[in-house]
């Protein structure tokens, strides 16, 4: 009964958002023609045998690797699943049996997509065995990879528990597959790993499926060219491992047992392998899910930074301690929470002596092509002293009209005068008004009191000294009554500052910035509990009092809050006005207006708020008796209302001389100071996000150094050089973890800066911009250490410069293009992540985008040699900056080695069709190569001895530019 209910509710969420499913289908089909495109139509000869296994190799790891995200689909719905538990309404494993059975069709279907595609469009093996042997082991692996992932995720209780250790070990699982290092060729201390790795035996078995009892005509014989055309077969052999001298063909089965040492009778036992698999990781997954639950919040409570913990905090179990001692039932805190006057902090806080005033203020925007207006002729004005109430009906318009009025609207239409003491609004405005949202949000990293000082440095006068500025911040914690948490840590919601705390915080944001027009509140009641909702109401009496104009949005009010209130602007649907003026002593001005009008007279034990509300037919289940905005428009109170505006927009005050500049721009500081203090607070952020540095580091280290004891002090043979190659080629694999790490931050400082930084003028988005990369730097730069001495040292690249006597100067240069790849890394992140919404969007964008730089660096596929992709996608050889990283990065570390092991004239022969000396028979004559057909190819690379430090210095700039370019399209791509 729980699984079938489970299954429904997985079908009804399935059936509302299609859209993962048919990105998935769609991004698979797309990604399967490019595939097939590279090899594409492969002639069935041994010229083809390393194309066919690049390519096998590549199909079965992005199949296994199709199920990835969904660790972050179990984290989306973990809330939920847990909740649900509490509740005692099913067990987790019956909602994760149904997950596996809901998905099973989604699985199908891209599949489908991508390995129909792949299969007949690169002349795989042309027989309906073959093709229905190479789909099961495909979607076998797939399912067998879910289990895997979805194990990693039920086991782990943050996601990022997840993320680090899921991503050394899929990079195990694809360095010992089989293809970049052949079984025969694994050391002896990991090949543990290959026998339970099941990505190894699917691609073991479709290798056998596309090989074995197949015969290839031979391409390349051992000796060719000019002279050697009349060669007696029986002098001659292939070159291609498994060939037989007096042969012209190479069977498939030979190849792969001397090559891989793989055996078709194993091709049935990896099936029954990879069911015990799935089988395996269902039962973990099943176990997980029920026995292992996420980690809880810790709850509201203060988290102060080391040696800024209160006295009185310090102190808390010492009171406690005596209070049951003496019996005392009087806390310490209940002392504390005593009221305190704070008429002397009020005094000192900036007055406001401008008046804000708006007339005929018209909003129009379209929606689906046709237009719509939400705001309608709307009047009014905000004196210094005042408390002005914003209310209406939920979609009237109020923080439409709030967002308005403070310039922060990006679309549609807006007509109307917007005035300050009669004068135009100019760049200054937004950053000379404070604007309070109604969410909470603060960097979760940053103290009370930093936040306060961030805000004050950067938007009140740069001519301010800093120490006037830190004392004004303690005036507003005094003011806010936050003495008691100021060197708190803000927090996430549900951990650190409570909802109350938060709120404080944000309007002492604002405070702190010495707005000197008018306070903008977008409903600071919203969510809180009545005890809070009057702490902040009395706290905007107190300011009101004081000289400050504050205009506030609010949502049925209490009548005690509402008479908090000096005025009231209310609105009903499609933002018209139906009231603005006084609201009276008991609001009997307010009442008495509607009850003229024709409303019933407001009983006298009736909220005011409430009653106005369902007058005007806004409260649930009310109706209107007329059309009050028409009554509005008609009544004396607006031609009052009018004249008074038209008497402040003839009568214009004179503004104070601006003697510096400074009262009119559009930033308070400066651009360098804007960038000290954005990239210090980043800076800071980062280091106080541990698990982000230890990830990346854990990440860095941990892959290269499995990377690096795999391909341990390779040699200077065909294998060895192949397994150098293969050892940069796999280092690159850590890119698509990384660029994951970046995205969420920066979406996080990204919803900060636009909700409420870059509206109030705080610094410009190109500040925004550079300070994450600055802040990324130093621990890039850190990565990049770690990379290259795990990864540089262990594979022994450092004896090839040995021979050159430039072991210093080609570790210096292979060091700086590890830190080139970094900030590439970096670059190329944020450059994505700042054109889209969020990191799950980004994500798999950059994951398509790696898939295309990985496949076209040259590596699997190049441009030229028999293995040549279609000249069509030459431009991406080009544009992708792994191919000027991988050929830097491989001439510096194998460049000028001590043996040359083949010579020939032209392009180097690449890994597939060197011959592999232990498969030729020894019986073979030895037949020296003509001198004039000798050509040194560097141990086996395309690096000419006398070009080599014009083609890595080229690599390197060219790697170089790419972070530079990256760094330019995203600042255009965030402008736009």
């Amino acid at each position: 009964m729980q699984i079938r209910l489970c299954l429904r509710r997985a079908q009804q969420r399935f059936v509302a958002d299609t859209s993962n499913f048919l990105t998935n289908v769609i991004g698979n089909f797309i990604l399967a023609l490019i595939i097939s495109s590279i090899f594409y139509n492969l002639p069935a000869n041994t010229q083809t045998f390393y194309s066919r296994g690049a390519l096998l190799f590549f199909a079965i790891l992005m199949n296994a690797f199709a199920s990835s995200l969904e660790i972050l689909q179990i984290y989306e719905q973990r809330p939920i699943v847990e909740k649900h538990r509490r509740m005692a309404l099913y067990h987790p494993f019956s909602d994760a049996i149904a997950s596996v059975i809901c998905d099973l069709p989604g699985k199908v279907a891209a599949s489908l997509a991508f390995n129909l595609v792949l299969y007949f469009m690169t002349n795989l093996r042309r027989t309906p065995g073959a093709f229905f042997t190479f789909y099961l082991f495909s979607f076998l692996c797939i399912l067998v990879m879910s289990m895997i992932f979805r194990t990693i995720g039920a086991t782990s209780r943050t996601i990022s528990q997840a993320m680090a250790p899921s991503s050394v070990i899929l990079l195990a699982l694809v360095i010992f597959t089989g293809f970049s290092i052949p079984v025969r060729d694994m050391l002896g201390w990991s090949r543990w790993i290959n026998y339970i790795n099941p990505i190894g035996y699917a691609f073991e078995t479709l290798m056998l499926n596309e090989f074995a009892g197949r015969e290839f005509p031979c391409a390349n014989f051992i000796p060719t060219g000019p002279g050697y055309d009349n060669v007696a077969a029986t002098s001659r052999v292939c070159s291609t491992a498994g060939a037989v001298f007096g042969s012209n063909v190479v069977e498939g089965t030979a190849y792969l047992a001397t090559a891989y040492d793989y055996v078709d009778s194993h091709r049935w036992r990896n099936f029954g392998i990879l069911w015990a698999f799935i089988i395996f990781f269902a039962s973990t997954y099943l176990l997980a899910t029920e026995f292992v639950s996420a980690s809880k919040s810790k709850g509201e409570v203060l988290v102060f930074r080391r040696g800024h913990v209160p006295g009185q905090e310090r102190r808390g179990a010492a009171c406690r301690a005596s209070d049951v001692e003496t019996g005392s039932n009087r806390t310490k805190t209940d002392i504390e929470m005593e009221p305190v006057k704070r008429e002397d902090t009020v005094a000192n806080i900036q007055r406001q002596v401008a008046t804000f005033h708006w007339e005929d203020v018209v909003y129009d925007i379209k929606i689906k092509g046709q237009p719509r207006r939400l705001l309608d002729h709307v009047d009014g004005w905000v004196r210094p002293g005042t408390l002005t109430a914003l209310m209406g009906a939920s979609g009237a318009g109020k923080t439409t009209l709030l967002d308005t009025l403070a310039n922060r609207v990006t679309m549609g239409v807006v007509t109307g005068r917007m005035l300050v003491d009669g004068h135009e609004r100019d760049s200054s405005f937004q950053r000379n008004t404070g604007y309070v949202q109604q969410q909470d949000l603060h960097l979760n990293t940053s103290t009370v009191r930093e936040a306060l000082m961030f805000s004050a440095r950067l938007r009140q006068a740069h001519s301010i000294p800093d120490a006037e500025k830190a004392a004004y911040v303690e005036e507003v914690i005094h003011l806010l009554e936050m003495e008691k948490y100021a060197d708190a840590v803000v927090g996430v919601p549900g951990e650190g500052l409570n909802v109350e705390q938060r709120k404080r915080l944000t309007i002492g944001v604002e405070l702190v910035a010495k707005p000197g027009l008018l306070l903008f509140l977008d409903e600071p009641t919203s969510g809180l509990d009545s005890q809070t909702a009057w702490s902040i109401c009395a706290l905007l009496r107190k300011l009101a009092n004081n000289g400050q104009a504050i205009l506030c949005t609010i949502h049925q009010p209490s009548a005690i809050l509402f008479q908090s209130f000096d005025r009231l602007l209310l609105l009903q649907k499609g933002g018209q006005t139906v009231y603005y003026g006084d609201i009276g002593e008991n609001s009997r001005v307010l009442t008495s207006y509607f009850e003229r009008q024709g409303a019933d007279q407001c009983p006298s034990e009736a909220n005011p708020a409430e009653w106005m509300l369902s007058v005007i037919g806004a409260a649930p289940g009310a109706v209107a008796k007329r059309d009050y905005g028409q009554a509005w428009r008609e009544s004396e109170e607006l031609q009052a209302v009018k004249a008074e505006l038209a008497r402040m927009r003839e009568n214009p005050k004179d503004s104070a001389p601006d003697v510096n500049g400074e009262a009119h721009a559009e930033y308070a500081a400066p651009f360098g100071v804007q960038l000290y203090y954005v990239t210090f607070r980043f800076f800071q952020q980062l280091y106080r996000t541990p698990s982000y540095i230890y990830s990346k580091l854990f990440l860095v280290g941990a892959s290269n150094l499995l990377i690096g004891f795999s391909f341990f002090k390779a040699e200077n043979t065909l294998q060895g050089l192949q397994d150098q190659m293969y050892s940069v080629f796999m280092g690159l694999t850590v890119f698509g973890n990384l660029v994951n790490q970046i995205m969420p931050h920066f979406v996080t400082h990204r919803a900060l800066y636009e909700v409420r930084e870059r509206p109030s003028k705080a610094y410009s988005w190109y500040v925004f911009m550079m300070s994450n990369l600055i802040g990324e730097l130093p621990w890039n730069t850190l990565a990049g250490m770690v990379l290259f001495f795990t990864w540089y040292y262990p594979i022994g690249l450092y004896r090839n410069a040995e021979w050159t006597h430039a072991v210093t100067e080609r570790g210096g240069l292979m060091f700086l293009l590890v830190w080139e790849f970094m900030l590439y890394t970096s670059t190329f992140a944020h450059m994505l992540i700042a054109g889209v919404d969020s990191d799950v969007t980004g994500g798999s964008i950059a994951s398509l985008l790696f898939s295309l730089t990985f496949l076209f660096c040259g590596v699997l596929a190049g441009p030229s040699g028999p293995n040549a992709f279609p000249r069509f996608w030459i431009f991406m050889y080009r544009l992708s900056p792994f191919t000027y990283l991988v050929d830097s990065m491989v001439s510096v570390g194998v460049a000028n080695a001590p043996r040359a092991l083949l010579r020939h004239r032209g392009a180097p022969l690449r890994a597939a069709e060197r011959a592999d000396v232990r498969a030729v028979p020894r019986a073979v004559p030895r037949v020296e190569p003509r001198a004039d057909l000798q050509s040194e190819c560097d141990g086996g690379l395309p690096v000419l001895r006398d070009h080599e430090h014009e083609f890595v210095l080229g690599g390197h700039q060219c790697e170089l530019r790419a972070p530079l370019a990256q760094f330019w399209v995203l600042v255009g791509v965030y402008f736009v």
